[in-house]
Formats: structure tokens, C-alpha cells, sequence
């Protein structure tokens, strides 16, 4: 999988937020071979020192961190985080949230598109936290990303995929743009789903963070995406209406 000009082998990214201890989220994010960990600018540096030591963490683990303005609510406030998030990090990568909505946390895609605007023509590499919606989507890559994130479900309702139509819809639209699902997934089968949908990759954070053992979830969704995808690969076949017999009947015996 190619994300702007990185390779990656992993398709499951890890968020970082919420987990019972530093010590913990280190194994999770070893146990799921996540190549790519997503961060929030403002949770890191909210307490002393909190970012220098997550920092620390990432650089430890050999991962690429996803700086997200997640909190924004407004353009410019996300434009200013994400200026913040490259001088922090030291990365032109950024995970656009633009939140329109307190309740669904659904983005505002009026802002989002006009901060990815902005930002795309500042040289940051995009990564838009995004509706299913295909107006809103032709216009993010025309603003200048190359990656979109739709979401599965509301940020952290464990729902999977609400709107499979307009998911797939998405998929056929855009076959050669990346596409991550972004929120909303709650167990393994939910990420399995949507590679198996031909989504390129799935970011999860609540369902492995919030889990009654987060390392063993991680390692479970690392197997689920990967499962997900070897199906793709194989060319499953297409649901159909009626049965269809799995043993031929030519030949069979019948007693006259």
C-alpha cells in the first residue's frame, strides 16, 4: 500500500488515545504491525511534558505518527493546529478533522475542504477525516489530497459500517485513490468487512483502547485486516437470491 510516496505493509493504522497506560499502548501497537499511529496535537500536550514523552514512544517503536486536529471546529482553527503538529512532529502528514456536529462528531465538510485547501497549498500530505458523500470527496482531491478518510460509524460508537451502500458507492467512484475507513469501527469483523469492500486500509482506536485487553484486540484486528484483504484478493463470489447446489447432480444414482 502506498500512502503519498511512503510503502507500507501494514493496512491497519492504530489511534493512540484513550488506553489504560503508556505500557499498554506500546504493546498494542506492537501487537497489531501498525506501521502508522495517529496522535491529537492538543490531548499530547496537554499535560507536562506528555508530548516529549509520547514522542519518545513513537520514535522507540520505529512507527510514523499521524498528527490529527481533532477538538477543531472551524478552518482556521485546524489550519493553526496542523502548522503546530508539523513544527512538533516534524512531518508534512496530517489527519484533517474539521468537527461540525458535537453530538455525531460528523466533520463539517464546508471547513474541511476549505482547510485541506489551504493546507495542501502549504505542502502538507493530507489525510481528511471525511463523509461518505461523493460532491464532498471530488472536491477534497481537487483541493489536493490523495487520500481520503470516510467514516465507518460516529468516532468511537463501535457501529461498523452504517452506510454500506454509499461506502461501496465510494469505492466503485474513486478505484484508484486510497481510501481508509475512519471511525466508528467496533470489533474485527467490522474491519474485515470493509477490506473485504476493497477499502485500502482501516483506523481503529476506541474498539482496541477501550477493550478488556487491548494487546489481544490489537492482535485480533491486525488478523482481520489481513484476512479481509487475502478475500479481495481471492475474488469472492457475488451474493445470489437462490440456492445453488454445492454437489453436481450429473450422475447421480436414482433408484427406479
Amino acid at each position: 500500500m502506498q500512502l503519498y510516496d511512503v510503502e507500507l505493509s501494514s493496512r491497519l493504522m492504530l489511534g493512540t488515545a484513550r488506553y489504560p497506560s503508556p505500557a499498554i499502548l506500546t504493546e498494542a501497537i506492537k501487537a497489531s504491525g501498525a506501521e502508522i499511529v495517529t496522535v491529537s496535537l492538543r490531548r499530547e500536550s496537554s499535560g507536562e511534558r506528555a508530548g516529549q514523552g509520547f514522542w519518545s514512544l513513537i520514535r522507540e517503536l520505529g512507527v510514523r505518527v499521524l498528527p490529527n486536529t481533532a477538538g477543531c471546529h472551524s478552518a482556521k482553527e485546524a489550519v493553526t493546529t496542523a502548522h503546530m503538529a508539523r513544527e512538533i512532529f516534524g512531518t508534512a502528514w496530517i489527519k484533517l478533522e474539521v468537527i461540525g456536529d458535537e453530538h455525531t462528531l460528523q466533520p463539517d465538510v464546508f471547513g474541511l475542504v476549505e482547510a485541506a485547501r489551504i493546507l495542501c497549498a502549504d505542502g502538507f500530505q493530507v489525510f481528511p477525516y471525511t463523509t461518505e458523500d461523493l460532491v464532498v470527496a471530488e472536491k477534497l482531491l481537487g483541493a489536493g489530497c490523495r487520500v481520503l478518510m470516510p467514516w465507518g460509524a460516529p468516532i468511537g460508537s463501535g457501529r461498523g459500517l452504517n452506510n454500506v451502500l454509499g461506502l461501496r458507492t465510494l469505492r466503485s467512484h474513486f478505484p484508484d485513490v486510497p481510501l481508509v475507513i475512519d471511525a466508528g469501527i467496533g470489533v474485527p469483523s467490522h474491519a474485515a468487512q470493509a477490506m473485504e469492500m476493497g477499502f485500502d486500509a482501516v483506523l481503529a482506536n476506541t474498539a482496541v483502547a477501550q477493550a478488556g485487553d487491548p494487546v489481544k484486540m490489537a492482535a485480533a484486528f491486525a488478523k482481520a485486516v489481513a484476512a479481509g484483504r487475502e478475500a479481495l484478493m481471492a475474488d469472492p463470489i457475488e451474493p445470489r437470491d437462490l440456492a445453488v447446489p454445492s454437489t453436481p447432480t450429473i450422475g447421480k444414482a436414482f433408484l427406479a
